[in-house]
Parts: structure tokens; sequence; C-alpha cells
């Protein structure tokens, strides 16, 4: 029970991480039918952003005081770069058919990954990424569980970015804006709604709270590296398409789901079909036997083709 009751709370570890970035995917799907496979990316840049202010104004400085800091100058990061490939690279495709801004977000994603790699001092290879005091460390145990510090941090930023997502969404303006140009553009922008505004705000907060999966993924591993963002991408990709693409809930619930899912393959497929090795292997059977069975996803409407 309780090797069970461990990989649980692996998995919510881990499916935090995704749910997180999988956000970003469906916002910004959810708003231009995009599936900006370069968001994988920001991700990583977050990262770096985070461990570029730790070392310009805090370097040797582990308090936990220097931690909000670090996860400013992430969002900063990442949300400019998510703003400048949204008006250069993926505006002036808005109109074209959809496989042009597919390829173009494959090589925006190659780009940022060898820009950081030939750009970022010693980012050839892993960087070791600070130590803070409370979230890091020995990890917990409580009634026989090890629970990381970091997994704590990393959770408990899931549930606060997914309430004051709720909150933004539901109750401000900008986010009744977001809702009305999912569901029509032509009309929220006759309405006097700033479509390329309301578009640019979504980029921002996928952006965002990938830079937040960002910090924690270095807090988790305590290294980072210019590739991290490829296979958290899909994975996240995965977990919005598990949950239904386009639906924030959903993308919450696919990611905690594929994160418990891999966990418990991990531990418990016996043989050599088992372990770490095959954890990424069982993720992705997890999405195909969902799009064979379910494609619109767990929580996705299905959709009846009228034509």
């Amino acid at each position: 029970m309780t090797d069970f009751l461990q990989q649980i709370v692996n998995g919510l570890t881990i499916g935090s991480l995704y749910a997180l970035i999988a956000v970003g995917y469906t916002v910004v799907y959810g708003i231009v039918q995009l599936i900006n496979f370069a968001h994988g990316e920001v991700f990583m840049i977050g990262a770096f952003g985070a461990l570029a202010t730790w070392t310009v104004l805090f370097k040797g400085q582990t308090g936990l005081w220097v931690l909000p800091v670090m996860v400013l100058g992430a969002v900063l990061v990442s949300v400019l770069t998510a703003v400048v490939m949204e008006r250069i690279a993926y505006r002036p495709l808005r109109g074209a058919p959809r496989l042009a801004p597919l390829i173009t977000a494959i090589g925006i994603s190659v780009f940022l990954q060898e820009a950081v790699r030939l750009f970022y001092p010693g980012a050839k290879s892993k960087l070791v990424f600070p130590e803070i005091d409370v979230v890091t460390g020995t990890a917990l145990s409580i009634g026989g569980l090890s629970i990381q510090r970091a997994a704590v941090f990393t959770v408990g930023a899931l549930v606060l970015s997914a309430a004051l997502l709720w909150y933004f969404v539901n109750r401000t303006r900008l986010g009744q804006g977001m809702q009305a140009v999912s569901q029509d553009p032509d009309t929220a922008q006759l309405m006097g709604i700033n479509v390329n505004r309301i578009i640019v705000i979504a980029f921002a907060v996928g952006a965002a709270l990938a830079a937040l999966a960002g910090v924690a993924q270095g807090l988790l591993n305590s290294n980072i590296d210019f590739r991290m963002g490829f296979l958290a991408g899909l994975k996240a990709f995965t977990a919005a398409v598990l949950g239904g693409i386009g639906n924030i809930q959903g993308a919450v619930v696919g990611g905690l789901t594929l994160g418990i899912a891999e966990s418990m393959a991990t531990q418990f497929i016996p043989g050599q079909f088992g372990g770490s090795a095959w954890k990424d292997v069982w993720a992705f059977v997890l999405l195909i036997l969902v799009l064979v069975f379910r494609p619109q996803g767990l929580l996705g409407a299905r959709v009846v083709d009228r034509a």
C-alpha cells in the first residue's frame, strides 16, 4: 500500500508539471486553433531565465526570498519570448493553411534550442540549478511516504495558478474577452474586442505558467539543459489532448492523469516492459488509446460534423 501511495505522490508531482505546461497549449489553441509546438522551449527558456536571474543578482545566496525574484525573471523572459514569437512568426500566418504554422512552430522550437545552446554560457552541458532554502533539501517523510520539498512547491504552484486562472477567465473583462474570441473571433471584433490583444494575452498567460513549470523542474531535478523542453513539451501536449484540447480544466486533469499513469507503469508493470526506461512509451500508449476510444479527450465535448 505504501508503494502505491508513493507512486500517487510521485505522479501528482510530475503531473502538476505537465499540467502547468499543458494549460499553455490549451489556452492558445482555444483562442486561435493553433498547436504551438514551440511551447516546450518557452518552458525551457523560463528555467534559464530563472537561473540567469539568480546568477546575476543573487549568486551564492539560497534564502527563500530569492525564489519569487527568480520566478519573476523566468516569467518575464518566457512572456517576452512568447509575445515576440506570436507577433513575428504566427500572426502573419493566421489565415494560412494549418500546416504552415505547424511547420513554423517546429522551426521556432529548434531555433530556440540552438540559440540557448550557443549563446548561454555553459549551456552545451547540463547546468546546476540553485538549491533554495525550504523548497529544496532533505525530503519530507510523512506516514512512510517520501515527499520532495520541491514537489510541494510544484503541486502548490499548480493549485494556485489554476485558481488564479479560473478567476481571470471567469471574473475579469479580459477573461470574458478571451471567452468571446474563443467562441467567435469575428463577432468579438465587431463588438469592439481587440482580437490581436486577446491573442497576445493568451500567449502571455501560457508562457507565464510554462515559466513557473520551468522553475519547478529546475528545483525538482537540480539541473537544467537546453533540450529539456522537447520531451516535456510533447508530454504536456499529450496531457492537453488527454484532457480535451481547448479545455483548461481538461489540461489539468490530463496532466495529473498522465503523471500518475507514468508513475504507476514505472513501478507496477513487471518484466522488461516496466521500469523508468518505459515510462515515456506508456505515456504515448495512453495518448493513442484515448485518441482511439475518446478522441475528444476526457473532458472535451464530442464534436458532430454536420457537413
